[in-house]
């Protein structure tokens, strides 16, 4: 019988080990940590503004209940409204002021905002930054 040798791969390995170094392996790791720096601070504003819309919609809604209810009875006293958004994030609530109304989105949530998501009669939206 005569003795064959094989190389795979034209690489010599000291006592047949393969695998990587800790410089290589500590390289990967700085790579996905400088990755991870810059998409985690993305996706926390993405997942606030998303919140956010579930205020705007909320409001939106409220306001056309009040609106529709307005139309039939002249007054915007005594129109239920829903109180919570569709994804339940906010909690809704009306102040009627004359002829005119306020409503106020809030959570307890991170939404990015520092005050609560208003809109008012006249179509005034405030803060500018959360709409």
């Amino acid at each position: 019988m005569s003795n064959v040798s094989h190389l795979s791969s034209g690489r010599s390995y000291l006592n047949g080990q393969r695998g990587f170094t800790l410089i290589e392996l500590m390289i990967v790791v700085v790579i996905i940590g400088i990755i991870a720096s810059i998409a985690y601070p993305s996706y926390t504003r993405y997942v606030q503004k998303s919140m956010r819309t579930d205020a705007h919609a909320a409001l939106m809604q409220a306001a056309s209940e009040l609106e529709r209810c307005n139309t039939r009875s002249y007054t915007y006293n005594n129109c239920p409204i829903s109180n919570s958004s569709p994804d339940n994030h906010y909690t809704i609530t009306e102040d009627i002021r004359g002829n005119g109304y306020l409503l106020t989105a809030s959570t307890t949530q991170n939404d990015g905002c520092e005050d609560n998501i208003t809109l008012s009669s006249s179509g005034e939206r405030l803060p500018d930054a959360c709409w």
